[in-house]
């Protein structure tokens, strides 16, 4: 056997036994129902991964609403899109900007209500197959919205139905009660290198 024909059989082996894993963690696998994903983290990539799994689900025909908190006058590029070319997709949002610009904490926490129960309307909605709430961890973090309701209503609401939250933190509790966490970490950005936002790349 050539040294290349060694090498083959080794991988062939090590995929084999990948593959005999893989299929054992889906067979396990028994339970259909919606599922909750928290995006935390303090890298770029959270909405954007959000607005990523907008696009999967409208590839299914489903149907989606989109709730965001701490978002400016100026639109994202997926905003846009969604806006221009998905009629049939839910897109409501604070439209206050980001707290550190408004300074004004009690025109938050009206805004942030007043938000939430727009959000609150679509978790208890079963014709919603997928409900993400951008930048929410943050409403949770100021204490302009009640914990308890936000996690409340996101292990209530409908069985078939999935939720996205997004944002840095979000705490221990909204942590235990979804079903995935992923963080994205920061390790290099652009706009710390004196970089401005590119439209199309990073809004």
């Amino acid at each position: 056997m050539t040294d290349e024909q060694s090498k083959n059989e080794r991988h062939k082996k090590a995929m084999e036994k990948q593959k005999a894993k893989v299929d054992a963690r889906i067979e396990a696998a028994d339970t259909e129902r919606g599922v909750a994903v928290l995006l935390t983290g303090n890298g770029k990539g959270k909405s954007s991964s959000a607005f990523g799994m907008v696009m999967r689900a409208l590839g299914y025909d489903h149907t989606v609403g989109v709730v965001q908190f701490i978002k400016g006058e100026q639109l994202s590029g997926e905003e846009l899109y969604l806006k221009n070319h998905c009629p049939q997709v839910t897109l409501y949002q604070m439209g206050t900007g980001f707290t550190w610009n408004t300074q004004d904490r009690t025109g938050d926490i009206r805004e942030a209500e007043k938000t939430w129960a727009v959000a609150e309307k679509l978790l208890a909605d079963d014709r919603y197959d997928l409900v993400v709430l951008d930048e929410i961890t943050y409403m949770i973090a100021y204490k302009y919205l009640d914990e308890g309701k936000v996690l409340q209503a996101i292990k209530n609401r409908p069985f078939e139905q999935s939720v996205v939250v997004t944002g840095r933190g979000g705490g221990s509790a909204l942590q235990e009660v979804v079903d995935t966490v992923s963080e994205v970490k920061d390790i290099k950005h652009a706009f710390k290198s004196g970089i401005k936002a590119r439209k199309g790349v990073d809004f």
